[in-house]
């Protein structure tokens, strides 16, 4: 029986051993997927979004 319990011991491991690689691997892409969020956002215009004011260009100069 003591091989058999070490042998469970050694199985149960290697699923926690797993079971963590999978989840920092799922942490990593979260925070990359936010990171590529982020950098491809479209700006966010602010003057218009707060109620600013828009300048005028007199281009027919």
């Amino acid at each position: 029986m003591p091989a058999a319990d070490k042998t469970i011991e050694q199985a149960l491991s290697l699923v926690a051993q797993s079971r963590s690689l999978r989840e920092r691997a799922l942490e990593r892409r979260r925070e990359l997927q936010r990171r590529t969020e982020y950098m491809t956002a479209k700006p966010v215009y602010i003057l218009k979004k707060h109620g600013g004011r828009q300048l005028s260009l007199r281009l027919d100069s």
